[in-house]
């Protein structure tokens, strides 16, 4: 299928190698591991469990990580050497494979040949990434590997496909498939059954409606399709001679300065055929208002993979949320039995991390993903002299990256912007008296009482005694201070005083006091985190703290889910950097906005969403039982202010899941536009139990594109599943 498959170190792979899996430092065995032929799918069994063997795809190993890079691989370090080992790190949730290889030549073999094929099924194009799993599943059925296929296999390949067809229809496609008349098909033929069988009516429609012939769309053509179906505007002139240098296949079309309908359906297909700005997708908005002005990416927990009361402390937790773009995470900390602080979930039975692995781990890993800061949140329960320790690691790991002085060596007014504090890490953790008092330099180590009453600090700080001085001089923009209400922080508050409020405190002044909440969170953070019952580490729904400004709402980002798929389309904007920049009408201290009533903000101009929801493509299969086939519907859902809650579903469609078509418009009222998300979701209907969840999309309304477009599904997990998409009509307009 690849041409990469003259490269050495694919062929090592292809000729299967023994390399050692392990789970523990007890757990090391050995299993045959190989590449098969489609150059995509890595196979691997033990030698002596009989017939079971386990698969899975390139598409789905995220980075191949050299030598002891991952904890398990840390903990055998003394039994076997670096050059030996390797990582695969996978995309979403899924656990990492650790692996020992027989020699450094076959670990080098691995270790690049899954590098060169990572960036291979990178750079596909839309047409080779279908070609690729035509292939694919093509190989799944083929039981003799000859490399043919009769009907009755390809029906029953139809089948694994998510496709229930009528057998005459496919008969009749399959014997003009089989050009010699064998009575099967090779894999070119069945390629070609494919393209028929996947023959988009509903696009075709669409490319005839504007093209003059029937058979191109002329350059002037497809700018009128792109200024009145797309909403393309000025640019539709020059976008059009763009789209047909990058789309269309065929050379000879390109010179006619015409699109083919294959050139057509591969726009539509593309990312700027996608239901997303493609424009929004880079880091475009103002980073240079302070910290306060932006929704920041943040979680809780940061150290548990799996749940609250028994689940495993793992380092591995960080670097999965860090990669997501969270910019704020949190770190509880505890005695050590040997003077080594230790992370977990206090008086459970979750297993324990050294806070120093914390901290290094943090360093290597804060800023692969965004230059933007990283706040670190600490939960600290340790005794001073822990402390101390605490803030010599932070500084000694840490050294430059970790900010422990002013910006500009002036008190500040407001907080520093994200751009200033590129490539830093904030502390936020309880302080020893304001920032005032630090700047005089007659400070000694007692602060007197005159003092404290003088800064208005007496009431949030701990006794004296409780705090290390060294981890408290640590402390710049983020002092975490107890909240005294609304009033209290108006007076006395300072821009770098924090408070933390479960989410249910932070509910009840969400709908008590809305607007005063919003003005709060124009000077100062607040940080939402989950309630303590909710033990299996689920999350609320973030969207109501985000109507009222709050910039720190953290969630359990290990837990999958319709919370961190709104946490995920938030994000998704702005070059998927952690921050967001909060809309205008909650930058402005005076702002009266309230999300309970949304008309009464200046320049209220609510908008009518209207989608048409077309077809579906080659959705996932849900479950493996033999011959189910999926029944899909999508429901489209709205989460913004109270007024803008909804949501709408189509009718189902009874066992089609590889190229359902609905036809059914969903319709939209949006107040408060700057603040609403949109959520495509596809469920398998099921009128005896609850529906089976297929794929998701979220995205912000300010992110959506007009027009023809096609929506990309994701995985519980977030991550992609091609050729996976939804085909829909989008028009937005203001309400008369």
């Amino acid at each position: 299928a690849l041409c990469i498959q003259d490269d050495p170190h694919v062929k090592v792979m292809m000729a299967g190698s023994t390399l050692r899996k392990v789970k523990s430092r007890s757990w090391k065995k050995q299993r045959h591991f190989r590449l098969l032929e489609d150059g995509m799918t890595i196979w691997y069994k033990s030698r002596w469990a009989g017939r079971g063997h386990s698969t899975f795809s390139i598409t789905e190993v995220e980075a191949v990580r050299e030598g002891h890079q991952s904890e398990v691989l840390l903990s055998i370090a003394e039994e076997f050497p670096a050059d030996l080992c390797f990582t695969l790190v996978f995309h979403g949730r899924q656990g990492n494979l650790d692996l020992v290889a027989e020699s450094t030549e076959e670990a080098q073999a691995w270790i690049q040949g899954v590098r060169k094929l990572i960036h291979k099924t990178q750079t596909m194009d839309e047409k080779e990434r279908l070609d690729q799993w035509v292939w694919d599943w093509f190989n799944k059925a083929d039981k003799n590997k000859d490399g043919k296929m009769n009907f009755k296999e390809v029906r029953k390949l139809l089948k694994m496909m998510n496709v229930e067809m009528n057998e005459e229809h496919a008969l009749h496609l399959f014997t003009m498939a089989d050009k010699s008349e064998s009575g099967s098909l090779e894999i070119e033929q069945f390629v070609h059954f494919y393209k028929m069988l996947t023959q988009r009516d509903e696009v075709w429609k669409v490319f005839q409606d504007f093209s003059g012939d029937g058979e191109k769309l002329m350059l002037e053509e497809l700018e009128n399709f792109l200024r009145t179906e797309q909403q393309e505007g000025e640019q539709s002139a020059q976008h059009a001679q763009e789209l047909t240098d990058r789309y269309e296949p065929s050379e000879s079309a390109k010179k006619q300065g015409a699109m083919t309908f294959d050139g057509f359906q591969m726009y539509l297909c593309s990312q700027e055929g996608s239901i997303f700005k493609p424009e929004h997708r880079q880091l475009h908005q103002d980073m240079s208002q302070p910290l306060s002005h932006y929704f920041i990416s943040s979680s809780h927990n940061t150290y548990l993979l799996e749940n609250q009361l028994r689940g495993h402390s793992s380092l591995e937790a960080y670097i999965k949320a860090l990669k997501r773009g969270c910019r704020c995470v949190e770190v509880d900390c505890w005695d050590g039995s040997d003077g080594e602080p230790v992370v977990y979930h206090g008086h459970t039975l979750t297993s324990k991390i050294l806070f120093k692995d914390v901290i290094s781990t943090l360093k290597e890993y804060a800023f692969k993903v965004s230059n933007f800061p990283v706040i670190l949140s600490l939960e600290n329960h340790c005794s001073v002299e822990q402390q101390t320790v605490m803030a010599q690691h932070l500084s000694q790991i840490l050294g430059d990256t970790l900010l422990t002085t002013l910006v500009d060596g002036l008190i500040p007014q407001q907080l520093p912007s994200p751009q200033e504090l590129k490539g830093k890490i904030l502390l936020k953790a309880k302080k020893i008296g304001g920032l005032e008092v630090c700047l005089d330099e007659t400070l000694t180590d007692e602060v007197s009482d005159e003092e404290e009453m003088a800064n208005g600090e007496c009431s949030d700080d701990p006794p004296k005694s409780k705090l290390s001085r060294e981890l408290s001089d640590l402390v710049v923009y983020c002092k975490s201070v107890h909240f005294h209400g609304f009033e209290h922080a108006r007076l006395h508050g300072k821009c770098y005083e924090m408070s933390s409020f479960s989410e249910s405190k932070a509910k009840k002044l969400a709908k008590e006091a809305g607007t005063d909440f919003v003005q709060y969170n124009t000077k100062q953070m607040s940080r939402i985190y989950p309630s303590g019952l909710r033990t299996d580490s689920s999350n609320y729904n973030p969207q109501e703290m985000w109507n009222v400004g709050c910039q720190i709402v953290a969630l359990n980002f290990q837990t999958a889910g319709l919370e961190m798929d709104l946490n995920d389309g938030l994000f998704r904007q702005n070059g998927c950097c952690g921050y967001v920049l909060k809309p205008d009408f909650m930058r402005d201290g005076s702002t009266q906005f309230s999300p309970e009533k949304p008309d009464g903000k200046q320049g209220y101009k609510p908008l009518r969403l209207s989608i048409q929801v077309m077809s579906g493509q080659q959705l996932p299969k849900v479950n493996q039982k033999e011959g189910s086939i999926v029944d899909p519907l999508v429901r489209v859902e709205i989460y913004g202010v109270p007024q803008d809650q909804a949501r709408e579903e189509t009718s189902h469609i009874n066992n089609n899941g590889f190229n359902p078509v609905w036809n059914e418009t969903l319709n939209f009222v949006i107040h408060t536009p700057e603040l609403a998300l949109v959520r495509f979701v596809v469920e398998d209907y099921d009128k005896a139990s609850r529906n089976d969840f297929m794929g998701q999309f979220t995205l912000p309304f300010t992110c959506l594109q007009a027009g023809y477009r096609h929506i990309h599904l994701l995985s519980r997990d977030g991550t992609a599943i091609p050729p996976s998409s939804l085909f829909v009509n989008i028009s937005i307009s203001e309400l008369t």
